[in-house]
């Protein structure tokens, strides 16, 4: 089978479909590997790393497009990209359906798109195992994100968020105890942080106070606990995930009039619309701006801050599955593996997840 793997063109998006590591394993199991150049170079690997594992660099992303059968990417199309969309391909990056443009859509449509959601593959047990990678990483990085803006020189509190003998740490919210916000929490916590953890699963709230061993404080997420835990947030990080569907606003305008000046917001549900309301998408260029007098971090695009690391821990989540289509074929890969099978959106230009039908209010299996 034929792969292809082009260069990213969101603004700053660092991270690639493939790592050379990955290129090696499908060419090693008989498929064949087209990398667009210098698609790697943001996230450190160059055309001569692919080449060396058995990829072929071609110039152009048409060339890319013209001749995979099946295309690894990191993020949805943008409208450049859809005009490059052969007839019955098959793509798979993260998604985010729900809160894409209407022409992405429409061009899954009329070119008989399979496309597979990474954010929506789903295991038995609920999991997720592609988005989970990401989300550690994300989690990860808060602490780091949040220090800057907190920082005088940022225009944030000034505060450091260990604090010092006599001086209080920084107080942190999370909204969301799934693996992004518990990553999130461990990061903070390991720098001696205050954290407050909310959720509406009493069960993930258990978890979270066992593996913390209480260090965590823990709420139920109801609007009356947001409000009154946000009023003293240094830093709030909205960490919420419905899959398949935009993320729920928990955060209102009026509940911001209450936050302490300067304080932080990192909405990391912002590639599903964001879960505060005054949240809007922002660049690595320009990563922040200020309402009600809190400062926004909703960069869609985060893991390109650390673009290698990101891009090696999206292949170990996704090899398996780039495996078994080569191996089966794209139906059949999807017909066997019922996770795989969960993140297709589209299968031939039609709609059949529902879940994104529920979201986007059509029909499932709609192909027009």
């Amino acid at each position: 089978m034929n792969f292809g793997v082009p260069k990213e063109v969101r603004e700053q998006e660092n991270r690639v479909g493939l790592t050379p590591a990955g290129v090696h394993a499908l060419v090693e199991a008989g498929h064949t590997v087209y990398v667009e150049r210098n698609a790697g170079v943001g996230a450190g690997f160059g055309d001569d790393n692919f080449g060396a594992t058995g990829g072929k660099i071609v110039y152009s992303a048409d060339e890319v497009y013209g001749r995979a059968d099946v295309i690894a990417k990191v993020t949805r199309l943008t409208a450049a990209e859809h005009p490059l969309l052969r007839e019955g391909q098959t793509i798979l990056s993260f998604m985010h359906l729900a809160v894409a443009s209407p022409d992405l859509l429409e061009t899954l449509r009329a070119k008989s798109i399979t496309a597979i959601a990474y954010e929506m593959i789903e295991a038995e047990d609920g999991s997720l195992p592609v988005l989970l990678t990401s989300s550690e990483v994300a989690g990860r990085i808060a602490p780091i994100i949040a220090g800057e803006l907190l920082s005088s020189t940022r225009g944030g509190r000034g505060i450091l968020l260990s604090g010092v003998p006599g001086v209080p740490a920084a107080a942190i919210v999370i909204l969301g105890a799934g693996v992004l916000g518990t990553s999130a929490a461990r990061a903070f916590l390991g720098l001696g942080a205050q954290v407050t953890l909310l959720d509406r699963d009493p069960h993930k709230l258990q978890r979270v106070d066992e593996l913390f061993a209480g260090r965590v404080n823990t709420l139920f997420a109801t609007a009356y606990n947001i409000k009154r835990v946000i009023e003293f947030a240094d830093v709030l990080v909205g960490a919420v995930l419905v899959p398949g569907q935009r993320a729920p606003i928990l955060v209102t305008r009026e509940m911001l009039k209450h936050m302490r000046p300067r304080a932080v917001i990192l909405d990391f549900a912002i590639d599903q619309g964001g879960c505060v309301e005054t949240s809007r998408p922002t660049t690595h260029r320009n990563p922040t701006f200020v309402e009600e007098g809190v400062i926004h971090y909703c960069v869609p695009t985060i893991l390109s801050r650390v673009a290698r690391t990101a891009s090696h821990a999206l292949l170990n989540a996704s090899l398996p599955f780039l495996y078994a289509i080569g191996q089966h074929g794209v139906d059949a890969a999807i017909e066997k593996d019922r996770a795989l099978a969960r993140g297709v959106n589209t299968w031939r230009g039609k709609l059949v997840n529902q879940q994104v039908a529920d979201a986007l209010g059509i029909p499932i299996g709609n192909d027009k």
